[in-house]
């Protein structure tokens, strides 16, 4: 993730009109075959000389993480020395789509979010043999997020499981165990407690953002190994899972027990930094706000592993994500799996990438590994949170992201259902519509518009 993961949040909004448009890049992309899966010519295979040589274009977003992947390339560079790394910091959500159609000037690999994948999926290379070594060891949320038709056309960079952040200090001061939280309900009874001690507080973060308060659905859904589509791209929303998630959500508006607000806002830090929200169900990346944005109460927060919807349930769920995409007409693709391969699979890599670096002098805390070897709980790769009260994010995250249910594909079509489903799921919090009605009414909306156009 970025820096800023709110900065990056608008940004993936912005791309849902391009990951729909990204759908008619399909029709002139290569033939996969009667079968639907890709063909063996379709197959990046890896470079057989042990020191190849040449150059590659690498696209990242400006920001941060651009910063941190441009300071490995010379570590990459005492392994491959012949290939030169040209990186370009680029604003892939505008660039990328015309780049593919008109085949100029194409990268040899791009950072891409996991939800557009598959809308590019034709111009990308299969990266299944190059990364058959490595299967096994890649978080499976991962790598069916990458997966198409078969093919697996991404190489898993992050896995940003979904934790369970509160104020420990304001739950203390009022008798409150947090370690008593397992589940859903638990969850529930300790922000009536919260309540009851703190009037006037709305103790459970609900996002307002549209797109984001889709994202965490998607968060608790991935929990009970649930997404908005199954394999074959078939919409799921009218199930007993999401019926559950949205039942809960509601509950939590209508009793007055949570703080409705945009990710990271004036109002939602106003009200964090007051005391009156202390529970943030979110992705890793919230860590960002204890360590530069909350000041007053910096160092009080802690995180743990999200509640379960069922004693006994796995205890985290992926929200968002991204992956190394390698287009097809790139000039040096097999040089640019082996960057990719250093950075993910190489200890040298992912050591760099996650630990201390000038930009980030503690490590890269605001996601994991999606390469398990890699996300070890025993062997941190960044250091304590100091804003986490010097808590060892590492572990907890890394133990919530083994318990992450493997997923199926994110479709072409997800971030724009965000007009649709993440709208509705607004619309019930003003108190307009009923769960059941939100899965009615957006699952309808998104079939026609969406499923039954492509």
């Amino acid at each position: 993730m970025n820096h800023h993961p709110k900065r990056r949040a608008r940004g993936l909004a912005v791309a849902g009109a391009l990951v729909a448009t990204a759908l008619t890049l399909t029709a002139c992309g290569p033939d996969i075959g009667s079968g639907g899966s890709a063909t063996t010519s379709d197959r990046l295979q890896a470079p057989t000389s042990d020191q190849p040589s040449g150059e590659i274009t690498i696209w990242d977003r400006s920001g941060d993480l651009y910063k941190v992947f441009d300071g490995v390339i010379a570590d990459f560079n005492k392994k491959y020395p012949k290939i030169t790394v040209h990186h370009e910091a680029v604003d892939i959500n505008a660039k990328l789509q015309n780049t593919l159609i008109t085949g100029t000037d194409v990268p040899d690999g791009v950072f891409l979010d996991d939800a557009m994948v598959s809308g590019y999926a034709d111009h990308l290379w299969d990266l299944s043999d190059v990364l058959k070594p490595y299967l096994k060891d890649i978080a499976p949320q991962k790598v069916d997020a990458n997966t198409v038709d078969g093919g697996i056309y991404g190489v898993p960079y992050d896995l940003n499981p979904g934790l369970l952040y509160y104020n420990a200090k304001a739950l203390e001061s009022v008798g409150i165990d947090a370690s008593s939280i397992k589940t859903y309900d638990d969850l529930l009874a300790a922000a009536r407690a919260y309540q009851k001690a703190k009037p006037g507080s709305h103790p459970i973060h609900i996002e307002q953002g549209g797109f984001l308060g889709q994202l965490q659905l998607e968060m608790f859904a991935s929990q009970l190994g649930m997404s908005l589509a199954d394999a074959k791209g078939k919409l799921r929303l009218d199930s007993p899972e999401y019926k559950q998630i949205l039942t809960y959500l509601d509950t939590v508006q209508k009793e007055g027990l949570g703080t409705r607000a945009e990710y990271l806002g004036q109002s939602d830090i106003a009200e964090m930094e007051a005391g009156n929200e202390v529970f943030y169900p979110w992705a890793i990346w919230f860590s960002f706000a204890p360590q530069q944005l909350l000041k007053d109460t910096s160092g009080d927060w802690r995180a743990m592993e999200l509640p379960a919807w069922k004693d006994g349930g796995a205890r985290s769920g992926a929200m968002g994500g991204s992956s190394f995409v390698l287009p097809k007409d790139g000039k040096n693709s097999q040089l640019a799996w082996l960057f990719y391969k250093f950075l993910m699979y190489d200890e040298a890599g992912y050591s760099a990438v996650w630990g201390p670096s000038s930009t980030y002098p503690e490590g890269l805390n605001t996601s994991i590994p999606a390469y398990l070897p890699a996300a070890d709980p025993s062997k941190p790769l960044f250091k304590p949170v100091p804003a986490l009260g010097d808590q060892d994010l590492w572990k907890v995250a890394t133990e919530a992201g083994k318990q992450i249910p493997a997923g199926t594909a994110i479709p072409s079509w997800w971030n724009a259902s965000t007009d649709y489903l993440g709208t509705d799921l607004q619309k019930m919090y003003d108190g307009d519509l009923t769960p059941d009605q939100v899965i009615t009414d957006a699952g309808s909306s998104i079939q026609t518009n969406l499923i039954d156009r492509q």
